[in-house]
Order: C-alpha cells, then sequence, then structure tokens
C-alpha cells in the first residue's frame, strides 16, 4: 500500500463518521500523489501527512444560555486549530444546526491550503456551534455569544489564532462576540476579524469572498481565451458571498440570472437585481419568495427533494456559494449538458468528488473554493494587518490588494499544474501550491 493510501485508510479508521472530513481528506492527498510519491521516504520517515491530517489542538466545550422564555438552552461549541506551520490560527466561526466536529475538521483542513494560497502568513483553523441564529432575538444571539467567547477567549489571540465570520456569523455576531472578549481580557486587539468599521473593522471584508470569486474567475476565463462580459452565471446561494458575486459579476459585465436559500431558488431572466436582493436578505432577513413577489421577472420555486434547482438553468458560468456539497453528480451532468464552460466554487467544496471529476473530464474549467473563496480569508489578514499598525485603508487600497491577492493565486496554482504535468487541473493545482509551502515549513521547524 503507498503512503497516501495507508494515511488516508487510518484516517477513515481514526475518525468513523465524519464523512466531510474524510471526503476534504481525500481530494487533497490524491491530487498531492504526484508530488508525495516523489519524496515517500523522507515524508514517511517524517510522518508529514500524519502530522498535516492531525489537529495541532481541538477544542469542545459546551454553551448554555438563556432563550427569551427564561429556559436554559445547551449548545455544541467547537474550534478546531489545525496548522500553525506559517502563521497563527485563522478561519471562520459557522454557527448552524449542522455544525458537528467532523465538518469543522473538513473546513479547518480546507482553511490550512487556502491560507497558503493566499501568500500571507496564517495558518488553518476552523470553528463554530450547532446554535441556529436564525428566529432568534438580538437579545438571544448576544447571550449566546457572549457565553460561547466566555469559553472561547482562553485559546484564542491576535498572535495565536484569530477567528472571523462564516455561516450564522455576521456583522451582529462578531460584534457581540468582539464585546465579550475585550471584556474578559481587558484589550483592545485584533483578535476577531469582520469586525464593525467603527471598531477595527477592514473596508471591502464585506464584499471580498464574492468580489475575489469573481476576480479569480475573470482571470481564469482570460488564461483561457474568455471573456465574462455577457456570459449568463448561474449562482446558489444568497449570503454574503452569493450576493458579492452577484455584484460584482455585473459590474465586470456578466449577468447572473439565478440565486438560492435553504427554502427555495429565483430565476430571473432579466438578470438579478442586486439592490432587492440586499434588501431582501439583508435588511429584512426575509425568503427569496419576498424578491420574487416585488420583481415580476422572476420565477420562484419551492425547494424540493430530487430536484436540480439552479443547476437546471442554461449557464456559461456556475458558481455555487451555498454550503457544501450542494451540486451533485446529477448537477453536474445538466450543467455539462447545457453548455456550462466554467464552474468556480464560492462555498466551501460544494461540488462533489464525483461532480468535479466529471466536470473536469468534460473540459469545464474548475478552481476549487480553497482557491477561488480565498478572497475572504485574504482581506480578513489584511484587517489583522491594518489593526496591528493601528491604521485604516482606503476600500480602493484593500480592493486592489484583493484583486492582485486574487490573480496571483490563480497564477500560482496555474504554474503548480503545468509544473507537475496536470495543465488545467487547477483542484491539483491549487492543493499542490498550498502543500509544498507548508510541507517546507514544518520541515523546517522540527517534529512539533
Amino acid at each position: 500500500m503507498s503512503y497516501v493510501d495507508d494515511v488516508y485508510a487510518k484516517i477513515v479508521e481514526k475518525n468513523p463518521a465524519q464523512p466531510e472530513f474524510h471526503q476534504a481528506v481525500k481530494e487533497v492527498l490524491e491530487s498531492l500523489r504526484v508530488v508525495i510519491e516523489a519524496n515517500e521516504e523522507e515524508y514517511k520517515k517524517e510522518a508529514l501527512l500524519e502530522r498535516l491530517t492531525t489537529p495541532e489542538r481541538i477544542i469542545q466545550f459546551r454553551v448554555p444560555w438563556v432563550d427569551d422564555a427564561g429556559q436554559v438552552q445547551v449548545n455544541n461549541g467547537y474550534r478546531v486549530q489545525f496548522n500553525s506551520a506559517i502563521g497563527p490560527y485563522k478561519g471562520g466561526l459557522r454557527f448552524h444546526p449542522s455544525v458537528n466536529l467532523g465538518i469543522i475538521k473538513f473546513l479547518g483542513f480546507e482553511q490550512i491550503f487556502k491560507n497558503s494560497l493566499t501568500g500571507l502568513p496564517i495558518g488553518g483553523g476552523k470553528g463554530g456551534c450547532d446554535f441556529d441564529p436564525k428566529g432568534k432575538s438580538d437579545r438571544e444571539v448576544m447571550a449566546f455569544c457572549q457565553s460561547f467567547m466566555t469559553e472561547l477567549y482562553r485559546h484564542i489571540g491576535a498572535d495565536t489564532d484569530v477567528p472571523a465570520g462564516d455561516i450564522g456569523v455576521g456583522g451582529r455576531e462578531i460584534g457581540f462576540l468582539y464585546g465579550q472578549y475585550k471584556r474578559i481580557r481587558n484589550i483592545y486587539e485584533g483578535v476577531l476579524t469582520g469586525k464593525g468599521l467603527t471598531y477595527g473593522g477592514s473596508l471591502a471584508r464585506t464584499e471580498a469572498t464574492g468580489y475575489g470569486l469573481l476576480y479569480l474567475t475573470a482571470e481564469m476565463l482570460k488564461c483561457n481565451g474568455k471573456d465574462i462580459k455577457d456570459k449568463t452565471i448561474c449562482v446558489s446561494g444568497a449570503g454574503n458571498v452569493a450576493i458579492y458575486a452577484i455584484q460584482k459579476a455585473q459590474q465586470l459585465g456578466g449577468k447572473p440570472v439565478t440565486c438560492s436559500d435553504s427554502t427555495g431558488w429565483i430565476y430571473d431572466p432579466e438578470g438579478i437585481n442586486v439592490a432587492l436582493l440586499k434588501e431582501v436578505k439583508e435588511v429584512k432577513r426575509a425568503r427569496l419568495s419576498e424578491y420574487a413577489a416585488k420583481r415580476p421577472s422572476a420565477e420562484y420555486h419551492e425547494k424540493k427533494n430530487g430536484e436540480h434547482g439552479v443547476w437546471s438553468i442554461k449557464c456559461d458560468v456556475a458558481l455555487p456559494c451555498a454550503t457544501q456539497n450542494e451540486l451533485d453528480l446529477e448537477d453536474a451532468k445538466a450543467l455539462v449538458a447545457n453548455g456550462c464552460f466554467a464552474v468556480a466554487e464560492g462555498a466551501n467544496m460544494p461540488t462533489t468528488l464525483e461532480a468535479t471529476e466529471y466536470l473536469q473530464k468534460n473540459g469545464v474549467l474548475f478552481c476549487p473554493g480553497k482557491a477561488s473563496n480565498a478572497g475572504g480569508v485574504a482581506t480578513s489578514a489584511l484587517e489583522m494587518s491594518q489593526n496591528s499598525e493601528r491604521l485604516s485603508w482606503t476600500f480602493e487600497e484593500v480592493d486592489a490588494k484583493l484583486q492582485g491577492i486574487m490573480v496571483n493565486i490563480f497564477h500560482n496554482l496555474d504554474d503548480a499544474a503545468k509544473k507537475y504535468g496536470m495543465e488545467g487541473n487547477y483542484v491539483a493545482g491549487a492543493n499542490i501550491a498550498g502543500f509544498l509551502k507548508v510541507a517546507e515549513a514544518m520541515k523546517a521547524q522540527g517534529i512539533v
């Protein structure tokens, strides 16, 4: 059995009932096989892959809080500090009922390579809780966030671990978390990113993941002789990433026609109205059915099991921006049949392994989330820099740095794929480019 296969078998054996983590490790190790087999004796002796796939630290804790009815509720909190070889742990917090240790481990593992690709000195980590902020009052969210931080604070710090937002954790939640950290530690430092502009946040952070996704997508198309202008684009999701991906796509001349939430999806052949979408999702925190009610050109479809939603619409470019494994093999077949020639992931691992392989075999340009959605964490690292310098950069300065980072990411993964004889395989290119930097740092720092 090869070293890669041996390590993967041990991962599955030692981490039962964590399919998302297994999937993430398998995808990375398979695309690294050519690099690992060229250095197998050295890596095996140093147990490099075992150390890479085992978190440096896992923190799990209970989060008790009181709801508006006076009832005490208890949730499960997590922080997985996966790898600090190239910098302090950096990765978001996810508040969603689906959160469990396996999902947080998959996200933290992906974060190692994503953060490496940015070229910035940040390691990989992730955290979260099975708490659902939907339908909760501001007081309940505050009570929960304060309890969550009362445990988490002892494990994080500006030079140790810097969490950010993710699904279910936006500006409101970050504000409550930061206030409690400051209260307990009596320190005003850049320990969280995604903060409000009045207390150390960075301009362009809200837009960063969606904007970055389009900067990389546009560069990928350009380097393959295509242009995003006048292309029909299908987007899933209706959160932060999707909204600003749609906005930037329109600014670059593309035509996004879909988006979705947990209850349904819309198809707007005239193009998504970003102002209305923001009003419905960011201001009213309402369902997409309200968008369709105010937009005569839009069709609203209730979410049904077995249907393919936004991926059934004919498009040139697909941008999955909702959640993991939302684009399966049948969706991939529908996209190919409808003439889609590019897919770039805005969410973390939204495409199944089978779907990814099908898209690649059918000549679709495919960029994995660890590269294409790295704009969020890259701008978080820029926020950390501004906090350390006690400075605030303009929107234009941050946006220009973001665009430069995303263009560089694409060229780095493109070069890595070509170097190892896999031209056009951007999944392999991203994993190899991210891995080599982390592996060198790990070897240099000894057996730790």
